[in-house]
């Protein structure tokens, strides 16, 4: 239940309160902001070099997963080395 029955000029009070709030004058920022903001994105646009593409660090991934795999103990590169050739074995007839 609302409380309004306690209050009966909740309203006027909320209305006085919005008034006040509207009658008080904008904030303004501080002299030569924007200036300032725009010259920080253009010092800052200045020092980034261009990115490398994505594809360009492909290899560098796959060696690094190359590297993780054969280091990691469960010799997962062996195995798999091992079944290709007991695969290629059997192609040849040995």
């Amino acid at each position: 239940m609302s409380d309004s029955a306690a209050r009966p000029n909740a309203d006027e009070e909320w209305e006085n309160l919005l008034r006040q709030w509207r009658a008080q004058p904008a904030p303004q920022p501080r002299p030569y902001f924007y200036s300032r903001v725009c010259a920080r994105l253009v010092s800052e646009a200045d020092g980034v070099r261009p990115a490398v593409r994505a594809w360009l660090r492909w290899p560098a991934y796959a060696a690094m997963l190359g590297i993780v795999m054969m280091l990691s103990g469960d010799d997962i590169t062996l195995h798999a080395a091992d079944s290709a050739n007991r695969y290629e074995a059997h192609l040849i007839g040995k």
